[in-house]
């Protein structure tokens, strides 16, 4: 079905998994009280709290913090979010989506135009860029759920299109995972057959938009991901989808260049 995924472990620099972690609670709550807000607070009745909660519980959220997001959202509490998509060009020509939830919509569009125009990118029109990818689901366990081909023979099992296995890593700032993808309209099935299957819940369900032809670019590799680092700094940035991909040789000198920093 797949090999390994030699990208996602250096996708953030070292160092940058401890800032990101830092924000992912206040995300991660955003999340859930939205999808609270717009439906039943009920994850049984609605699926999208139920793949939000599902994301927190994998990150270690407290339940008492999941159960607060919960209740400003069915209370009505709070600010109301509009939910938007920017599409957009890096340097060498990669395309990034830039998913976001805010209360000031001219807030967040100045901002990620700024963040785009500062590393030499430029925003495009709806549709300018998303053509690249497909929207897919993607669920995550933990490498140590199991090996490589034990994943596969579940992803059969469960009807997922593919599964990834990270190389394993001992390095603290790393967390190697197993990724299976699926369409996305079997998104939530192909989750519930996992977690039954593999006897654990899963570290994240998402939707999530999946470059069908990544694109090498290693002399602009760092101020690609400057870019990219610039908009999920930002407060109304939820995720940020790209279409590069680096070689061997490229990754190395990424993270040389990132350990002198």
């Amino acid at each position: 079905m797949a090999g390994h995924s030699k990208w996602a472990n250096i996708q953030h620099r070292k160092g940058r998994q401890d800032k990101l972690r830092s924000k992912l609670f206040s995300k991660l709550s955003k999340d859930i009280t939205i999808a609270a807000k717009m439906g039943s607070p009920d994850p049984d009745m609605n699926p999208r709290l139920r793949l939000a909660i599902n994301n927190a519980k994998g990150q270690s959220m407290p339940k008492d913090n999941i159960k607060r997001a919960i209740d400003k959202g069915f209370k009505g509490d709070g600010a109301d979010y509009d939910e938007m998509r920017y599409e957009g060009f890096g340097p060498a020509g990669i395309g990034i989506i830039v998913e976001v939830s805010t209360d000031n919509k001219n807030r967040a569009a100045m901002e990620v135009r700024t963040a785009f125009s500062k590393s030499g990118g430029n925003l495009g029109e709806t549709g300018s860029v998303s053509f690249m990818f497909d929207q897919v689901g993607e669920i995550t366990y933990p490498l140590a759920v199991g090996d490589e081909d034990a994943m596969m023979e579940a992803a059969m099992e469960v009807g997922a299109d593919d599964v990834v296995s990270d190389e394993p890593s001992d390095d603290p700032d790393e967390s190697p995972e197993h990724t299976f993808y699926t369409e996305r309209d079997q998104l939530a099935v192909v989750a519930g057959a996992l977690e039954k299957q593999l006897g654990q819940e899963p570290k994240g369900v998402n939707m999530i938009w999946k470059a069908q032809t990544p694109i090498d670019a290693p002399d602009k590799a760092n101020t690609i991901l400057n870019l990219v680092d610039a908009l999920e700094d930002l407060d109304d940035v939820q995720t940020v989808y790209h279409n590069l991909e680096l070689s061997d040789a490229a990754m190395a000198a990424v993270a040389a260049a990132a350990e002198e920093e």
